[in-house]
């Protein structure tokens, strides 16, 4: 379980802050609007309305003593670096700041931000991915070039086992688990043993581009 302060509870914030304290992590959201942090309040068990460019309030934090410290403030930027830059300044262990492009990220980086997250063009880019075909189900982008496809199993595969297909060798993906069509339970990795039934659904890992062609011989 991690300490977390959590600033900015926009759609983003909000939605964050509910699944953190799902995991059970603590968790003190602030935001400006009092609407905002009454809204949360429900789901977690801190929030509190504080003027965040407030120096003497940042201080009053603690800030040093949480494991992270978010910045989700999506609808003024010069308010995010303001923060972000504060949090530095009074000892912040971890930052992780919200941007909307790179220039932003690049600021934020500037002034003290450890890691940036990109909540729309993550969203975007994850979106676009599974309108291009109609074969992927989930994509989740972990590096630049490389990805975690979630795909229906191909007909040609049904029947036969992961060490029959060989199929690191001659696609040069990894299955790294599997679930039937209807429930949400994976299989994580599975062995060479594993025969595929006609109901399966693989999340694969790879480079984007081995992972697009085989889509693209389904």
């Amino acid at each position: 379980m991690k300490s977390i302060l959590l600033i900015g509870l926009g759609r983003f914030g909000k939605q964050l802050a509910r699944k953190l304290n799902e995991f059970g992590h603590d968790v003190l959201a602030i935001d400006s609007d009092e609407d905002r942090v009454n809204e949360i309040l429900p789901y977690i068990q801190n929030a509190e309305i504080g003027q965040v460019v407030n120096e003497a309030y940042i201080l009053s934090l603690g800030v040093n003593n949480f494991d992270e410290c978010i910045v989700a403030i999506g609808n003024n930027f010069q308010i995010s670096l303001e923060v972000t830059a504060l949090l530095k300044d009074h000892g912040a262990n971890h930052i992780i700041s919200r941007a909307d492009s790179d220039s932003h990220a690049k600021l934020l980086l500037k002034v003290g931000a450890d890691e940036i997250i990109y909540p729309e063009k993550d969203m975007a880019n994850r979106l676009a991915v599974k309108l291009c075909s109609k074969s992927v189900i989930d994509y989740f982008q972990l590096t630049e070039h490389f990805s975690i496809y979630e795909i229906p199993v191909p007909k040609r595969w049904q029947g036969k086992s992961i060490g029959d297909l060989a199929i690191r060798t001659k696609y040069n993906v990894s299955v790294l688990a599997t679930r039937k069509k209807d429930s949400e339970d994976l299989s994580p990795m599975p062995q060479a043993d594993f025969v595929f039934g006609n109901e399966d659904y693989i999340m694969v890992f790879g480079h984007n581009e081995d992972v697009k062609k085989l889509v693209d011989s389904f």
